[in-house]
C-alpha cells in the first residue's frame, strides 16, 4: 500500500508515497485507527503538517475529538503567523502557524505521513511550544529509521506504523 518512486524529488532519493494507502478505504481507516488508539486521552488539538500531513492529522481530529491546526508552508496563512525554519534532506523550508492557532497549555499530537530527518516535525515541535502548548506526542504512518528522525523530536512519544 506504499509506493516506492525512486530518484523523487532528486536524483537519489527513494520517496514512500503513501496515497495508494489513502484511496484504499479499508487500509485508511486501520491507519487512523491503530494511530488514534495508541495516542494520549484528552489531546485538545492535532497539528498536521503541509500536505500530506493534513489528511492523517485532520483524520486523527477527528477519531479523537480534537481540534485539527494545520502549519503551512511559507506564505499560505493569511492571518498573523509565526515561523520556523529547517533544513530537509535535499534543501530547506519554513514552516507558518497562526498566532493564536492553540491556546497555553494545550495537550498536541503532531501528524504527518511520514518521519525522515526529523526536521520538518522539529520545527513544528517548535512551533507549538512557541505558543504556550504542549507536544504529547508525535504520530507517523512511516519512518525512515536510517535517517535517525527520532533525535530531533526530544523525549515526546513517537507513534509510527511502518518502518523501513
Amino acid at each position: 500500500m506504499i509506493r516506492e518512486i525512486p530518484d523523487y524529488p532528486k536524483k537519489g532519493v527513494l520517496f514512500r508515497d503513501i496515497t495508494p494507502l489513502l484511496k484504499d478505504k479499508a487500509t485508511f481507516a486501520l491507519c487512523i485507527d491503530q494511530l488514534a488508539s495508541k495516542l494520549p486521552k484528552g489531546t485538545e488539538y492535532v497539528v498536521g503538517i503541509e500536505a500530506r500531513g493534513f489528511i492523517i492529522g485532520s483524520a486523527l481530529a477527528y477519531a479523537l475529538d480534537a481540534g485539527f491546526v494545520p502549519v503551512r508552508k511559507e506564505g499560505k496563512l493569511p492571518w498573523e503567523r509565526i515561523g520556523r525554519r529547517y533544513e530537509l534532506e535535499y534543501g530547506s523550508a519554513m514552516l507558518e502557524v497562526h498566532r493564536d492557532a492553540l491556546s497555553s497549555g494545550a495537550g498536541v499530537v503532531i501528524a504527518d505521513d511520514l518521519l525522515a530527518t526529523g526536521g520538518t516535525a522539529a520545527a513544528a515541535a517548535s512551533l507549538v511550544r512557541e505558543l504556550g502548548a504542549r507536544v504529547l506526542s508525535f504520530a507517523f504512518v512511516v519512518e525512515l529509521s536510517g535517517l535517525n528522525g527520532r533525535k530531533k523530536l526530544g523525549g515526546s512519544e513517537i507513534l509510527s506504523l511502518v518502518k523501513y
